[in-house]
């Protein structure tokens, strides 16, 4: 049995159609903004663990040798922290050698 598509039939289809499309724009939409939500509190806590590694291994300086480093090479050389340089930014400021020094990490 053959049966004619109405004009009224494919305007519903249309919209049914954009509808889909719209559905799955939005979607991908939301995908990839949680992608890049998830990245950067990833990116977040990474350099708040630095942050502690630096403080840790300059508290550990100061516990060895009576007093904090001048310089985080310092504690890259002689306590064998490891830091990605290339994906964060990390200020470190002694202002004395019997004051904990100053670290702030700031990702790229």
């Amino acid at each position: 049995m053959y049966h004619e598509v109405t004009e009224r039939e494919r305007a519903r289809r249309r919209r049914w159609i954009a509808a889909g499309c719209v559905a799955a724009l939005l979607a991908c939409a939301l995908v990839a903004g949680g992608a890049w939500v998830a990245q950067r509190q990833a990116l977040e806590q990474g350099s708040a663990s630095v942050r502690e590694a630096v403080l840790a291994a300059a508290a550990q300086c100061c516990a060895v040798e009576g007093s904090y480093p001048s310089t985080i090479e310092y504690l890259e050389e002689h306590y064998g922290l490891a830091v990605n340089h290339e994906d964060y930014v990390i200020t470190y400021e002694a202002f004395a050698s019997n004051v904990a020094p100053s670290v702030v990490v700031v990702p790229r």
